[in-house]
């Protein structure tokens, strides 16, 4: 008997709770535990509405950015997190992420899969001015926990502040104001012996 379209909806919604369980490097500011790939993306979608007037609302659909925020990840369920500053890790990164996506996209009735699809590649894409706000969130969210946490992911990473600027160079174009900020903690970080310079 084929599956119905809510059978196949809540077989996703019941896959991508192990989002839950999907630890990445950053630590929560507290320092007490990582944060997961759900805290993340809870934590991102927040962050790009709240900082939502650094971008600029005539280019950018906030509602297409808070989507993005909340599908960005979902592949990691399969695909696991790679530690942005692996080299090795980031090898096989797009074609172990494509394949996650074919599987778990898959499993929700067509268009569903399709439309979440679609915003995953958009966002990955960076190339429409949604994608670039919503990826400039994205790096912004850990680079300020990092900073929090004395930087945290920066020494297991052994990371340079010319990574960390390389990174982070979509922000510098999606949202200028924002960059300043950037530039104090990279900066200051190196002052502080928290990251090399």
């Amino acid at each position: 008997m084929e599956e119905s379209r809510l059978q196949k909806q809540l077989r996703f919604l019941v896959e991508v709770d192990q989002m839950k369980n999907i630890l990445r490097r950053t630590l929560l500011v507290d320092k007490s535990r990582r944060e997961n790939d759900a805290e993340h993306s809870w934590h991102f979608a927040l962050m790009a509405m709240i900082l939502s007037e650094y971008a600029d609302l005539s280019r950018v659909d906030l509602s297409r950015v808070l989507r993005m925020a909340l599908v960005h990840d979902l592949i990691e369920v399969y695909a696991g997190d790679t530690f942005a500053y692996d080299k090795k890790g980031n090898e096989d990164k797009e074609e172990r992420e494509r394949k996650a996506a074919d599987e778990l996209f898959g499993i929700l009735p067509e268009d569903q899969g399709r439309e979440l699809r679609t915003l995953w590649e958009e966002f990955d894409a960076m190339e429409t001015p949604d994608a670039q706000y919503a990826a400039s969130i994205d790096r912004l969210q850990p680079l300020i926990n990092n900073y929090m946490t004395q930087g945290h992911t920066w020494h297991i990473g052994v990371v340079t502040s010319k990574d960390v600027y390389a990174r982070a160079a979509i922000i510098e174009k999606a949202a200028p104001e924002l960059w300043k900020v950037v530039e104090f903690i990279i900066e200051d970080s190196i002052q502080k012996g928290w990251l090399k310079p």
